[in-house]
């Protein structure tokens, strides 16, 4: 009996851990796109998004060395890495296009599909126990993101789409990012990620740069960063890899379908940091949808803490 009450303290530790680790990610992850967003008047989306793996690559290089973590990336490994970085590539480019043009908050909401999204595949792809009270604080949840949505298609046009994208294609990351979770520790696979997602970015810029056409040459070609835009590409890189950091060491402790919802309390974040920096002063509606999306993600936390312990004790 000892014995089982310790498996269970310890399992529902690993699954508190990772659910705190998620909430840091929540915090920290506004920061990326607040540097994205006061770096995109000046600097073309595709040199921010490479910047952002290259910086994190750099950052990442030395305090893999520090933990004495191999540098070398295993062959059964390396289409996982690669695949995880071009679905990160795709999600970043397409949330700093959307946020170029879109207020953060507005881009972030649409964005928030995502984690429905990744409920689904985790029941489907994993067969994750997903019940009844956890898909319905999820459909609450992503109703409260409905009420943040208030620029229509037909304000923002196709960039709207964008954030679908990111949701899309940050969904299949955080999958790849669970079953490589598995096999490497979180440090060497950030700067593994980095490094080929660095090595997938150069030709884009390269061809932007050798590129004279009139509409794709200027979203890509790269630019001599001025002044204070150096700051705001070094702060995508190191909040780009504080983030992935603390995702990455979730998907350890905790399952997709746990965490998924918890990641609309980013929405929180995201408002404030969007109120403080650029003035984008939610208005009655947005923090309605807020408060709903922060009462969901408080409720799918307790309801996981029962379930996990339930599951642990065979009740």
């Amino acid at each position: 009996m000892a014995s089982q009450n310790s498996d269970i303290n310890q399992l529902d530790d690993r699954v508190t851990l990772g659910i705190t680790l998620m909430l840091g990610f929540c915090a920290v992850a506004p920061l990326l796109d607040v540097a994205a967003k006061l770096a995109s008047p000046t600097i073309p989306v595709s040199q921010i998004t490479t910047a952002r793996f290259l910086l994190q690559g750099v950052i990442m290089l030395p305090i893999c060395l520090w933990m004495r973590h191999p540098i070398t990336i295993a062959r059964p490994l390396l289409g996982l890495l690669a695949l995880r970085g071009f679905f990160l590539i795709l999600a970043t480019y397409c949330f700093v296009a959307a946020i170029a043009v879109m207020p953060i908050a507005d881009a972030l909401a649409i964005v928030f599909v995502e984690p429905f999204i990744l409920l689904v595949m985790g029941k489907w792809l994993f067969n994750e126990q997903v019940g009844r009270r956890r898909i319905s604080a999820s459909v609450i949840g992503f109703s409260g993101v409905l009420l943040v949505i208030q620029p229509s298609f037909s304000v923002f046009g196709l960039v709207a789409l964008f954030p679908l994208g990111t949701a899309l294609a940050f969904a299949f990351y955080m999958l790849v990012t669970r079953r490589l979770s598995r096999q490497m520790e979180p440090v060497p696979m950030q700067l593994h990620t980095a490094t080929l997602a660095t090595a997938m970015c150069l030709p884009v810029l390269l061809w932007g740069h050798l590129s004279d056409h009139p509409t794709l040459s200027p979203l890509l070609a790269p630019v001599m960063p001025q002044g204070i835009a150096w700051l705001w590409l070094l702060g995508v890189g190191i909040f780009a890899s504080l983030s992935h950091m603390l995702i990455t060491c979730a998907l350890r402790f905790a399952p997709s379908a746990t965490l998924a919802p918890l990641h609309y309390l980013e929405m929180v974040s995201a408002v404030g940091f969007g109120y403080l920096v650029f003035g984008d002063l939610p208005n009655l509606l947005t923090l309605t949808g807020v408060v709903i999306v922060v009462g969901s993600g408080l409720y799918i936390f307790h309801r996981e803490r029962l379930t996990e312990v339930a599951q642990a004790s065979g009740k």
